[in-house]
């Protein structure tokens, strides 16, 4: 299903909003954000790969962008269009490279099943095991694949975000629900109501 965004900015326009915002304007603010998001998508079309689709870097590439509205001065010699760009092709290119980097990793306090006594155990419980035996460590791999199919098929891109984020999922380093909050420009309650819902979500599809 394709999806519609906003048409850019003009010059004149945007040098506008970025002096409300500038003034304190929070509303300007999501101008600029909503206003680029067809940047984004433009950028993340040309990295969609097969291991990653082009809603993955839609959603990754919309933090490059928070970060470009929020780090961007009216004094700069170049537009916000342009050094958003960067900022969004950044972001994109170093998930690439940590989810090469670390592609059987991923550090989720998020239950996968119970062990022998009926005790809830994480992928966290299970790295923290002495790796005795060969059929061990190949199903501790099969859980992992198993969790990052399940993040990507059973959630919503607001969801994968969060988690993505408060977990430290593809190469991101773990943040807390206020830091989250403040990068996705959202409520610290909204992230929390967001996190309860994925999580249930993932307990719900993970085997038990």
């Amino acid at each position: 299903m394709s999806v519609s965004f906003p048409k850019p900015l003009t010059e004149k326009e945007e040098k506008y909003y970025i002096e409300q915002y500038e003034n304190g304007d929070e509303e300007a603010r999501q101008i600029l954000i909503e206003r680029n998001l067809r940047l984004v998508a433009h950028i993340a079309k040309k990295y969609s790969s097969q291991t990653h689709t082009m809603d993955d870097f839609i959603s990754i590439g919309t933090i490059g962008l928070i970060k470009a509205v929020s780090t961007y001065r009216s004094g700069k010699s170049v537009r916000l269009a342009t050094y958003a760009a960067k900022c969004i092709e950044n972001e994109i290119l170093m998930s690439i490279r940590s989810s090469r980097k670390n592609a059987a990793e991923v550090s989720l306090n998020v239950s996968i099943g119970t062990d022998k006594d009926g005790n809830e155990i994480s992928l966290n419980d299970i790295l923290g095991t002495e790796p005795d035996a060969v059929a061990d460590n190949i199903s501790l791999k099969l859980q992992v694949q198993n969790m990052l199919r399940t993040i990507d098929q059973v959630l919503t891109d607001r969801e994968k975000l969060v988690l993505i984020h408060r977990y430290g999922i593809m190469g991101q380093t773990p943040k807390t629900q206020r830091e989250v909050a403040s990068l996705l420009d959202i409520s610290r309650s909204y992230v929390s109501r967001i996190e309860k819902k994925a999580l249930e979500k993932m307990r719900a599809s993970l085997p038990s």
